[in-house]
């Protein structure tokens, strides 16, 4: 009976030790994947957030199936929804931006007293070189600012020349407000700092972007600070002592949100999860990791990226390719934009390209490239830095190769309808289903003609 026993778990051991080694080593994966089967023309990555259910089903119920349900053009593409495996479990409302998946870091705030921003150590004796700098901020909850001061190069009584204060918000011209200071209006000095009181003002929380307030100064000051008090404070400590409750909330949700997920991909097999938390800044991040699986696991010639609020016209844009005669080596097709300024605030705020403006970069609804680049990209994605978008991310990139750019004005950079666009950006589910609708019924995603 024991050497029966033994007969029946062996084979069970050595199941579940090849199962084991299949998820531990992806090098045989790789032999058996099934989509090297068949070398693809076209391997199609649609970059899409964990929540866009809608979005993705659009794109199913509409280019996509008619791609599935083509004889000719099945076999030569390859459609995947890129998405990242790991959600937030920081909840939007304790978020520092709806961008990223950063803590709002306010835990023990003071109250009821006026609050001095900057706070300059006695140990320093001269503050900066510079006759004028600029002090930047972010308002991570709403305050009521009383004052403005100034610092001085040296610790000395009052002021030579007059010097004047303001406070901006970013990238606008006009002042919110400003203080005068001059040798007979000096104002009172706290803590090494020259403060004169100015009609209070409610500075609201700016969800987008970083540093949107600053001050500029005149010559004998660099820029200084402010006294503000907390606005709504009762609002801020009741926000403060909810959250392990939000959080909580918050965790279930996400679980749910992976089960959805997870039976979304199984019934679909359409869905790669790459190893990122899915936010807005880590898009680029996303991008790498789905170059990478691609060259893994698939073989091809052209790699479109696109995203899921985008129209796309696969058909059209075969059509593209053979009436440009694209070359299946360092080819970059697309609409760039050239010269495009750096954002400092908002939403594409940029900290890392330090120039003023972005190399070319495509238009993100839509963009070809071929094998070899995707190779380069994969291969080189653990040195490759990333920016704030996938997009000038791409730009920076390929600005170290030098890919031959093929420009192309019916890859649409904004929402608009064009009679034989290839993409178009920034639809509903609900517009992406009424524009497959009007091409299938009449050739045009825009309009029909009236005979």
């Amino acid at each position: 009976m024991r050497h029966l026993l033994v007969l029946f778990l062996c084979p069970c051991v050595i199941g579940v030790a090849i199962h084991l080694w299949l998820l531990n080593f992806s090098g045989l994966y790789f032999w058996f994947s099934p989509w090297r089967q068949r070398k693809y023309d076209i391997v199609v990555g649609v970059l899409s957030a964990r929540h866009n259910h809608e979005l993705r089903n659009a794109i199913r119920n509409t280019w996509l199936q008619h791609l599935t349900q083509h004889s000719s053009l099945s076999p030569r593409v390859l459609v995947k929804f890129i998405i990242g495996s790991h959600g937030c479990d920081v909840p939007v409302e304790d978020r520092e931006d709806p961008y990223s998946c950063k803590i709002l870091n306010i835990t023990d705030p003071i109250l009821k007293q006026e609050i001095e921003s900057f706070v300059i150590p006695e140990t320093v004796a001269v503050l900066t070189e510079h006759p004028v700098v600029n002090v930047n901020f972010r308002v991570l909850h709403p305050v009521i600012i009383t004052r403005l001061g100034v610092f001085q190069h040296e610790n000395v009584a009052g002021f030579q020349r007059n010097v004047t204060v303001k406070l901006f918000q970013a990238e606008h011209e006009e002042a919110l407000f400003s203080a005068r200071f001059s040798p007979a209006s000096s104002g009172v000095q706290v803590n090494r700092i020259w403060y004169k009181p100015v009609e209070q003002f409610i500075l609201p929380e700016v969800e987008e972007g970083l540093l949107p307030y600053e001050f500029t100064v005149g010559v004998e000051g660099i820029a200084g600070g402010f006294t503000y008090t907390v606005h709504e404070a009762e609002a801020l400590l009741h926000n403060l002592e909810t959250r392990p409750e939000r959080l909580l909330n918050h965790l279930t949700a996400l679980e749910n949100e992976d089960a959805l997920l997870q039976e979304e991909s199984t019934n679909f097999q359409d869905i790669i999860f790459v190893p990122v938390v899915d936010t807005y800044r880590n898009v680029p991040s996303k991008l790498l990791h789905f170059y990478s699986w691609t060259v893994q696991f698939t073989r091809f010639e052209f790699l479109l990226k696109t995203d899921d609020d985008c129209y796309i016209d696969i058909e059209n844009m075969f059509k593209m390719i053979d009436h440009k005669n694209l070359k299946t080596t360092n080819t970059w097709w697309g609409n760039f934009r050239l010269n495009w300024a750096v954002d400092r605030t908002g939403k594409w705020q940029e900290l890392e390209y330090l120039g003023p403006a972005y190399p070319a970069f495509a238009c993100g609804s839509g963009y070809v490239i071929s094998q070899d680049i995707v190779q380069w990209l994969a291969s080189n994605s653990d040195r490759l830095k990333t920016y704030q978008g996938e997009d000038v991310s791409m730009g920076i990139w390929m600005s170290a190769i030098g890919p031959k750019r093929y420009q192309d004005k019916h890859w649409l950079c904004e929402k608009v309808c064009e009679t034989g666009m290839l993409s178009s950006p920034q639809y509903s589910a609900q517009e992406l289903v009424e524009l497959w609708k009007q091409k299938e019924r009449c050739g045009n995603p825009c309009a029909c003609e009236e005979r």
